[in-house]
């Protein structure tokens, strides 16, 4: 009977030791997920940064190398988008036709706000200083960044508004897509 007794007790006591385990573990996960809460709202404000300094960057290099500078900043499908919108109906090989362009692209893009016919991130063919007139979080998601922003040139007193979707990739963040209004 005693030997019931103490086997009874070590078996209580082992479980009592097991819930207090189970409890303690509980604690630092949900620590964990405050970090990564604060993680995501400092990815946004790198985000940020990252595309500001690359739109000041893009349009401070030699004109020269617009295009490598480009696929540096950008997605491969975003450009080769963009280049195709920029070429469509030029006399230049591989040059797409506009409905050719929406059919290829509507699927990935929209097309309406490609930007067909115009450059990269302005409508302008000429521009003195291209500055970041704003640039506000719109929205996001994972790996995803969704801003309102606003380029402006003051020496050409011009304004050119868009919305630009930022990802991260391999570690680093990229251009995925830039929402422009054709030109009026």
């Amino acid at each position: 009977m005693k030997r019931t007794i103490i086997a009874s007790l070590f078996l209580i006591i082992a479980c009592k030791e097991e819930k207090k385990e189970i409890k303690t573990d509980v604690k630092p996960q949900q620590t964990e997920e405050k970090v990564v809460l604060n993680d995501e709202s400092n990815e946004e404000e790198d985000a940020e940064k990252w595309l500001k300094k690359s739109i000041v960057d893009y349009f401070k290099a030699d004109i020269g190398s617009e295009e490598k500078n480009m696929q540096k900043i950008t997605t491969k499908d975003y450009f080769d988008y963009k280049t195709d919108a920029t070429n469509v109906d030029m006399d230049v090989d591989g040059s797409l036709t506009e409905k050719e362009f929406q059919d290829k692209w509507k699927s990935k893009f929209d097309t309406n706000k490609a930007g067909v016919g115009v450059g990269f991130l302005i409508t302008a063919q000429d521009w003195d200083k291209i500055e970041v007139g704003s640039c506000n979080l719109k929205s996001s998601s994972k790996d995803e960044y969704i801003f309102n922003v606003v380029l402006t040139d003051n020496s050409f007193k011009a304004e050119y508004p868009s919305v630009i979707k930022v990802v991260k990739e391999n570690g680093s963040f990229l251009i995925a897509d830039v929402l422009q209004d054709e030109p009026k």
